[in-house]
């Protein structure tokens, strides 16, 4: 059982989407992973719950900084590895309504979505949980795989009923190659995860959202979309994607900075140029791009992160048509360019120009014209050969990225 055509469809033309780290791990400033890499034992680290209040979480405003990049979807984090749900769920005592926030911020974001009518929101679940019973402490609670499994199954369903039309449901850790040791809290868990029954649920309860499911490999039946962890398809510098793409729609999911929860000491907050062309490279290829940002403990999303989401907002709507809508690109890409279509039109997007001329291969023979998508402006274009060459100016050029139209 797949998604809904119509959902697939929605997936591929919105292209940019929000990816929201954010739970206890925020207050402590350091990353996501911080119970793990600090060890830090479960009864020091739930002391955190008491400190957690968000009093400046507004979520009309981070709806509106989404909307104003240009992003059409958001995933966040229902509960992260250290088993904190940022939800109201019924399932577990060891959730943000029972902070001094005491609210549910799901709920809210999930209302202010539907307020705009124009973004969707959909949730991060982790599979592995180094909080319950269940799943990492079986032989001292007497609980067995299958008490993990009504609890993961379970919160997957309130997550698709109690919230609205959902995007999807991204699921993380459990990647078969990458297992950790127990002393690690990381272990194998004993059993599946029953995939056919999760993946059939989701589908059922909400038949337009699509399944994501972050292994690092083959996708497996149920699961709509293949992901890509810090690197584009093909690529593997991260160190655990899978080089080989499948038959299946795309989406590269990254991260602004160098972190995906808040972490106070990370200054290396990439550049709108990069956060553009990291848009337009993903969109050459088929893929949707998940951008990351990791809220701080008091409930805002970093004011720096915010200016350069707006800043790819800002080139998005003179150039939106190149990316939203559009499928891979046919033209050949080069050390200057990339590409991407619908239907008869193409679209070039000039990253790093290195002359006057663009010089392309593969370019349809219907194609008779060149003019920038910004403003219209017609552009030279003749064929040498095997090539087309398109007279692009350096002064014409946008120093975030410059798309030729060809028609």
């Amino acid at each position: 059982m797949q998604a809904s055509e119509r959902g697939l469809k929605w997936f591929q033309d919105v292209r940019f989407g929000m990816f929201i780290h954010w739970g206890l791990y925020a207050i402590l400033g350091i990353e996501e992973w911080v119970m793990h890499t600090r060890r830090i034992p479960v009864p020091e680290y739930e002391m955190l719950v008491g400190q957690f209040n968000p009093t400046k979480f507004n979520a009309d405003e981070w709806v509106s900084i989404a909307a104003d990049a240009g992003q059409k979807y958001m995933v966040i984090t229902s509960r992260h590895h250290d088993g904190f749900s940022m939800y109201d769920t019924a399932l577990s005592e060891y959730k943000v309504t029972n902070t001094p926030f005491g609210r549910d911020p799901i709920r809210e974001l999930a209302d202010a979505v539907a307020r705009r009518g124009d973004i969707k929101l959909g949730f991060y679940s982790s599979l592995l949980d180094w909080h319950h019973p269940a799943y990492r402490f079986r032989q001292e609670s007497g609980l067995a795989w299958s008490d993990y499994l009504e609890f993961l199954h379970g919160q997957v369903r309130e997550l698709c009923t109690n919230y609205g039309e959902i995007a999807c449901m991204w699921f993380d850790g459990d990647w078969p190659h990458h297992k950790l040791d127990e002393s690690n809290m990381h272990f194998l868990p004993g059993g599946s995860f029953e995939y056919e029954r999760l993946y059939g649920m989701i589908h059922t309860l909400q038949p337009d959202a699509v399944v994501i499911n972050n292994r690092h490999e083959a996708p497996l039946p149920g699961e709509d979309i293949q992901g890509f962890e810090q690197d584009l398809p093909g690529m593997n510098t991260a160190g655990f994607n899978t080089t080989q793409a499948y038959d299946l729609p795309v989406e590269v999911c990254m991260t602004i900075n160098d972190h995906w929860g808040y972490s106070s000491a990370d200054r290396n907050t990439k550049l709108p140029r990069r956060l553009v062309e990291l848009l337009a490279r993903s969109a050459s290829v088929g893929a949707n791009y998940l951008l990351n940002v990791g809220p701080t403990a008091e409930g805002q999303i970093v004011p720096l992160h915010a200016a350069r989401l707006r800043s790819v907002g800002a080139w998005l709507r003179v150039n939106g048509e190149s990316i939203y809508g559009t499928r891979a690109g046919v033209i050949a890409p080069t050390a200057a360019s990339v590409s991407t279509h619908a239907g008869s039109m193409h679209y070039v997007h000039v990253l790093n120009p290195i002359s006057d001329e663009l010089v392309l291969t593969g370019v349809p023979e219907t194609v008779s014209s060149a003019r920038l998508l910004r403003d219209d402006t017609p552009l030279e274009l003749y064929r040498r050969g095997a090539e087309t060459v398109v007279a692009l100016p350096f002064e014409l050029c946008d120093p975030l990225d410059t798309v030729v139209v060809l028609a």
